[in-house]
């Protein structure tokens, strides 16, 4: 069960480190307006908003990779980084699209009930 929570860990820093992608380097370009369903004018005027939610993320992913690189020492850290995600997660399907629950939140939940079974 370890490597199944260690697997579903990477793919969720995985998952942050394509956000930071979308949010800080590709907000205005077609892909990161299609994945957040921006016009090119809001896309503009919230670029640097973007970049900071990107920069976030990063650190979430930053954090889970820590996590692993420790080992069975590191189940606390990710523990708390997964928590941070569902958390975050839980938030942006409260405030901007039901859809981030199952993006962000999910993955997370899952991350965390595999540490627990571990």
């Amino acid at each position: 069960m370890s490597l199944a929570a260690d697997i579903v860990v990477a793919l969720v820093a995985l998952l942050h480190v394509y956000i930071l992608v979308l949010e800080m380097f590709l907000w205005e370009r077609p892909a990161g307006r299609k994945a957040f369903n921006l016009t090119p004018e809001f896309a503009r005027a919230t670029k640097t908003l973007a970049a900071n939610q990107g920069l976030y993320n990063g650190f979430l992913a930053a954090g889970l990779f820590w996590g692993l690189s420790l080992g069975a020492a590191g189940t606390g850290v990710k523990v708390f980084f997964l928590a941070c995600v569902l958390v975050a997660g839980v938030y942006g399907a409260a405030t901007a699209s039901r859809k981030i629950l199952f993006i962000q939140g999910l993955p997370a939940a899952i991350g965390l009930l595999l540490l627990a079974l571990a």
